[in-house]
């Protein structure tokens, strides 16, 4: 009964692929006026309400079923991407964003997987995260609890869908998804599973929606649902954070650029270094958590990067004067490329006579993601984690680690590169604040 339940709802959606198609080329989504949008809110609002108190099996049991319907319904999620791709391929879009959209097989798997370790989990609602007894006999308590509605915008990511939904329902919160325009029957699809689940699980589908209307101008309102959004967390690139710093006016966690810089000490294994240095930046470049900076101590630098060069032929490198005069093939570096995320195959190269000045370098052009020391040297590996301020930093190991399934919060509804509340890939914690609960036999303060 539930895949025909899910199967009329895809039906729909199958029916409105070239719906979608043609608003994805002539931009004629039917938008939605505030008041739809404030509707939609209150609706997550009061989902919010009911999962805050849902017991751990019923949450766990719908995350079971999102999973399983992610599988059996596979390829309907892989036509509907391929939509996606479709479009995105006509409007002239990069390989990147196209990476980042695309879905296949294995993709899929993990998404399901993904929602299955989040119910393997531990449920964060009620953990007692300290207590204390007062001379007067107050019992006091800081218990852990929902955040209430969180509003996630972002691009081009269809398995933030997923994740995010996943994350949300575990930690007995409400979600609502604004997607963008060229992953809009992607995340339908997903979308779809998701609420069949809730719903097979007696929790209410509300708990998880997806917002149509993909114009800015919803985008705009959806980040001022005052009194609705409690936290608001967008996943996507400088223009996106740059909207919700001028327009939000809900309490936000920005999940910044990925500036990730990689360095070698001149006491590095270079083959260890070599290793790292190319699965960081070439396993998958058009992520957060890829490397796009090398810094290399001038000690290694002649034997290193001419291996490094011949290693990574199809990355474009360029660097300072020091690094070109070692591999003529570098390309000279502009100012600004030292700290961009170039979310492609490229990599900006310094040379440095310390690991002062290499910190000093990171420090500058860091965007506070995540940071890598490759090096045999005990006090310089704790040196660089003391002294580089950043949400990750790794010794030895390629900075494609920082994320949130490969450190065992399941999945990840972003890596935060602020400081409060939250900071570093965002799993179930994340989502919950805390309460103070204060337990008393009569007392009155005199």
């Amino acid at each position: 009964m539930a895949q025909v339940q899910f199967n009329d709802a895809t039906t729909k959606l199958s029916n409105a692929k070239t719906e979608h198609r043609d608003a994805a080329t002539e931009q004629q989504v039917e938008p939605m006026v505030p008041e739809d949008l404030v509707n939609l809110g209150m609706r997550s609002k009061s989902a919010g309400q009911i999962m805050a108190l849902a017991p751990t099996a019923k949450k766990n049991q719908a995350l079971e079923l999102a999973a399983k319907l992610l599988v059996e319904n596979r390829q309907i999620i892989l036509d509907a991407n391929q939509v996606d791709i479709d479009n995105a391929q006509r409007n002239g879009v990069t390989k990147g964003v196209i990476d980042r959209l695309r879905l296949d097989g294995n993709r899929l798997a993990s998404m399901a997987d993904g929602l299955r370790q989040v119910a393997s989990l531990p449920d964060p609602v009620g953990e007692v995260e300290s207590g204390w007894v007062r001379p007067n006999g107050l019992k006091v308590s800081k218990v852990r609890v929902p955040l209430g509605v969180i509003g996630i915008v972002y691009e081009n990511r269809p398995n933030v869908t997923s994740d995010a939904a996943g994350l949300c329902i575990k930690s007995g919160n409400a979600v609502m998804l604004r997607g963008s325009s060229g992953a809009l029957a992607s995340n339908l699809a997903i979308e779809q599973c998701i609420r069949q689940a809730l719903a097979e699980a007696n929790l209410p589908q509300d708990a998880v929606t997806l917002v149509r209307d993909i114009s800015r101008d919803l985008a705009i309102q959806f980040m001022q649902l005052r009194g609705i959004i409690d936290c608001l967390i967008p996943r996507g690139g400088p223009s996106l954070i740059s909207s919700i710093r001028d327009n939000a006016t809900v309490p936000y966690i920005l999940d910044g650029d990925g500036n990730c810089h990689i360095y070698v000490d001149k006491s590095a294994d270079l083959a260890m270094a070599l290793k790292i240095v190319v699965n960081a930046k070439t396993q998958r470049p058009s992520v957060c958590n890829a490397a796009e900076s090398l810094v290399v101590h001038s000690d290694i630098a002649h034997e290193f990067l001419p291996l490094l060069s011949k290693e990574m032929s199809q990355v474009e490198l360029v660097g300072d004067e020091r690094s070109r005069d070692i591999v003529s093939t570098i390309g000279l570096a502009a100012i600004e490329d030292f700290a961009m995320e170039f979310l492609d195959l490229k990599m900006s190269v310094a040379v440095v006579d310390s690991l002062d000045e290499a910190i000093t370098h990171i420090r500058k052009n860091s965007s506070g993601h995540s940071e890598a020391i490759i090096t045999n040297d005990y006090e310089s590996a704790n040196k660089f984690v003391s002294s580089v301020d950043c949400a990750a930093v790794l010794v030895n190991a390629s900075t494609r680690f920082i994320d949130g399934g490969e450190l065992g919060l399941g999945a990840e509804i972003g890596i935060s590169t602020q400081k409060l509340h939250a900071r570093g890939p965002m799993g179930l914690e994340a989502l919950t604040t805390l309460k103070f609960v204060v337990q008393g036999s009569g007392q009155i303060r005199e």
